[in-house]
């Protein structure tokens, strides 16, 4: 899969490019979906808290994700995937944080303050969505 692509090969928007390149530099960790949800990049700062190496992993489609990352609220119940800041941001295209618990893919439970915002490209047409989280201790 190259860098400019989905998981299901469809061509990326030149804004999600875009963003992946500027997500590489920064030192907050950073996950981008499309518009269908795709996990399309996470960049170095976040894969200690997801447990994996983006290059090992790469991109992973939206139906692989619940499976993957098992997240909880933060005192561990169950927490409907609609009400999941990325998805909330890509289906409700609105902005929303929350403290999650994230079982990445090392197995390690992690405690993620976790921001997501709906990316639009021009003329409102819907990209896809940015997540900011970091690690918290509790």
């Amino acid at each position: 899969m190259t860098a400019d692509r989905s998981p299901t090969g469809r061509q990326m928007p030149i804004e999600l490019i875009l963003l992946r390149q500027a997500a590489s530099y920064l030192s907050i960790p950073v996950w981008l979906a499309d518009e269908d949800g795709d996990l399309v990049f996470y960049n170095e700062p976040a894969e200690a808290s997801l447990g994996r190496r983006y290059e090992e992993e790469g991109a992973l489609a939206a139906s692989e994700l619940a499976e993957t990352f098992q997240t909880r609220a933060e005192d561990g119940s169950n927490v409907l995937a609609e009400d999941l800041p990325i998805n909330i941001a890509l289906n409700q295209r609105r902005p929303d944080h929350k403290t999650l618990r994230v079982r990445g893919m090392d197995g390690d439970w992690r405690v993620l303050e976790v921001t997501a915002f709906p990316i639009e490209g021009q003329a409102g047409r819907h990209l896809g969505a940015v997540v900011f989280f970091w690690e918290v201790d509790r």
